[in-house]
């Protein structure tokens, strides 16, 4: 005789169904929760060998002062880029600049030339190593990258920089000396009252809008050597990105601005601390718009993408977006539509010689 199937009726098996399910996600929020522990347990415990080993090796309040005091002969070098939010982000280090107690100096060269003469550049290294009064520094101007280990200068500054597409830094330049911006309105600018747009610039082969224009942000990266600005020179464009590289702490996009002060913020607390909510709510980030700015049509952007110059600069930009994008990647996460920074990911463990 065969055994009997029991049945049980819907709602009780429904019942089960969900009770299994409530029993299964309390079992992983425990391992999740029993993993959390484990990992702060492992963490306490290689903080509490370092201390171990700083209190056989060395006076701690010794380090953290010279830890401090490392901090506080910091100099960053933001050597901006025209049309790119600059403006708007140097903004933020002067609202940041009495709370976070550093100083903020203007590069104001003559003409706004981003060329240095040769004694300028050994003044301006000399200014910024020695200038110990205006440590930690903030330094910001139209200026060309200087590498300063031509000079002797055993610490280096740290170079920040924004990138914006070459077509849009360029339209918005060109309507910015027609029409200026909202930052200044009452400043007459070079090319005020001339009317004719962008597109008719173009389509009239103007100098104001020539491809050679474009050719902007490689050479700031390349630096004062005579062949960096050498318009479509395929050197200039290789020792940019190497520069960018290797040379410059974080280059962000004028597109995801506040991902940049994010990740800056979370780098360089001692100069940024606060400086996502600043950008967030604060005015003076969101100030500075070219007024009486038309997009260029679909013809006019065709025109100037047919130019080996502009291949050259978009393929500097692409480079500088894929490497800021991978820098992100590593830095933030999305929550709920929310970006927000990672914790430490890395910490100390096996430390010898133990502590008797």
């Amino acid at each position: 005789m065969g055994l009997s199937r029991i049945t049980m009726p819907p709602k009780i098996q429904l019942l089960a169904v969900l009770a299994f399910g409530v029993a299964m996600l309390l079992i992983e929020n425990q391992i999740q929760r029993l993993d959390e522990s484990r990992a702060k347990l492992e963490r306490t415990i290689a903080r509490h060998e370092v201390a171990e080993v700083e209190l056989r090796h060395g006076d701690d309040d010794g380090k953290r002062e010279a830890v401090l005091a490392h901090e506080d002969d910091a100099v960053i070098i933001y050597n901006r880029v025209p049309k790119t939010a600059s403006t708007s982000f140097t903004n933020i280090a002067y609202d940041l600049c009495g709370k976070n107690r550093f100083h903020v100096l203007h590069i104001n060269t003559s003409k706004n030339n981003p060329v240095m003469s040769l004694q300028d550049q050994v003044r301006f290294v000399q200014n910024v190593s020695a200038w110990r009064e205006m440590k930690p520094a903030f330094y910001h101007g139209h200026v060309a990258y200087l590498d300063f280990s031509k000079y002797g200068v055993t610490r280096k500054p740290m170079y920040i920089n924004v990138v914006r597409d070459p077509i849009e830094r360029l339209v918005s330049y060109y309507y910015f000396l027609r029409f200026g911006d909202d930052y200044r309105p009452g400043l007459r600018r070079r090319k005020q009252g001339d009317k004719k747009t962008f597109d008719e610039c173009v389509s009239s082969g103007g100098s104001d809008c020539a491809p050679e224009k474009l050719w902007l942000q490689i050479p700031f990266f390349c630096g004062h050597h005579a062949e960096c600005w050498n318009v479509g020179s395929k050197w200039a464009l290789e020792q940019a990105k190497y520069n960018l590289l290797n040379e410059f702490l974080l280059v962000g996009v004028t597109e995801e601005l506040e991902d940049f002060v994010m990740i800056l913020e979370a780098a360089l607390p001692r100069f940024f601390r606060g400086a996502t909510e600043l950008y967030r709510t604060g005015k003076k980030s969101h100030l500075r718009k070219t007024t009486e700015k038309k997009p260029p049509t679909k013809e006019t952007t065709a025109k100037l993408q047919q130019s080996d110059i502009w291949k050259m600069e978009n393929d500097f930009y692409e480079f500088a977006l894929e490497q800021f994008q991978f820098v992100r990647a590593h830095a933030v996460r999305e929550k709920n539509g929310e970006l927000y920074v990672l914790a430490q990911s890395f910490f100390y463990e096996k430390i010898y010689p133990k502590a008797n």
